[in-house]
């Protein structure tokens, strides 16, 4: 049996205002990464990791991360944003003349969410929905003040 490794999700990308991190790391590769700031290792370390596992995904662990968590006031403390992939069926045009319009078209949709958001959907829901959480972006000035 082969092992998919998806490489291409594992990913730290700086601009001048936020830092973003794709979701294939488990907590002990994204510990261990020296392209992601050290500042949020640190904190991912410190707060974070208590409450979770070194081999869980990013992905995981925000997918099934209770609303009324302390963990969810860390990122809204950090201002981190999730970039989400969501199913989503496209209506179909009506036909001319009455006849049947048959099923829309299901499609991924890019949506950006706070965490307070994602973690306010229920995991049947987020299942129901089709999400697939690629990347976590934290404020660079909202790291600064931790």
């Amino acid at each position: 049996m082969q092992k998919t490794v998806y490489e291409d999700y594992k990913y730290s990308v700086q601009d001048t205002a936020r830092i973003y991190v794709g979701c294939k790391y488990t907590f002990g590769e994204f510990l261990e990464e020296e392209e992601i700031l050290f500042k949020l290792r640190l904190v991912m370390q410190k707060y974070i990791l208590p409450e979770a596992d070194l081999q869980d995904t990013l992905e995981t662990h925000l997918y099934y991360l209770a609303p009324d968590s302390f963990l969810v006031k860390i990122y809204r403390q950090m201002k981190a944003r999730v970039r989400v992939n969501v199913l989503e069926t496209k209506k179909p045009f009506p036909v001319i003349g009455g006849g049947k319009t048959g099923e829309g078209r299901k499609r991924y949709v890019t949506r950006q969410l706070t965490v307070e958001e994602l973690a306010a959907v229920p995991p049947e829901e987020k299942e129901r929905q089709g999400y697939v959480i690629q990347e976590l972006s934290v404020s660079k000035l909202a790291l600064a003040a931790l």
